[in-house]
């Protein structure tokens, strides 16, 4: 099981049509999903709030557009990683502090995560984490 933030190249089949990228649980991602959902950015979005998850890990997609994840560690440096391809996914493990930012205008960002959707899960506030 990967313990820190990585970057993952999806399979991407081409021909005259377009473009066919996919993911598959264990294949490509280091969980099974079981939970799935997009957040789409109808205007430019400078910097949101941000957000880490207890006990889940997630994957990030960009379906449309592109956007900046920033990831703050506990030593408070941070990565940012600039998610503009849909053959790209960001894992993102539990307890890791994350926001998103710089998305350009119709941005789709694509979620999955080795857990059901939980509100108590997320930690809203950096200071709980670090």
């Amino acid at each position: 099981m990967l313990r820190s933030v990585k970057l993952i190249n999806l399979p991407k089949i081409e021909d005259r049509r377009g473009k066919l990228t996919f993911i598959q649980e264990y294949d490509h991602i280091p969980f099974n999903i079981e939970d799935v959902y997009w957040k789409s950015y109808e205007k430019p979005v400078e910097h949101d709030h941000g957000y880490a998850l207890k006990k889940q890990d997630e994957i990030i997609v960009a379906l449309s557009g592109s956007f900046d994840v920033v990831i703050k560690n506990k030593d408070e440096n941070e990565d940012k990683y600039k998610i503009q391809q849909s053959h790209f996914a960001l894992y993102i493990p539990s307890n890791t502090w994350r926001h998103v930012e710089n998305t350009s205008p119709s941005a789709i960002s694509l979620h999955l995560s080795n857990k059901s959707f939980n509100k108590k899960e997320f930690i809203t506030n950096i200071q709980y984490l670090l």
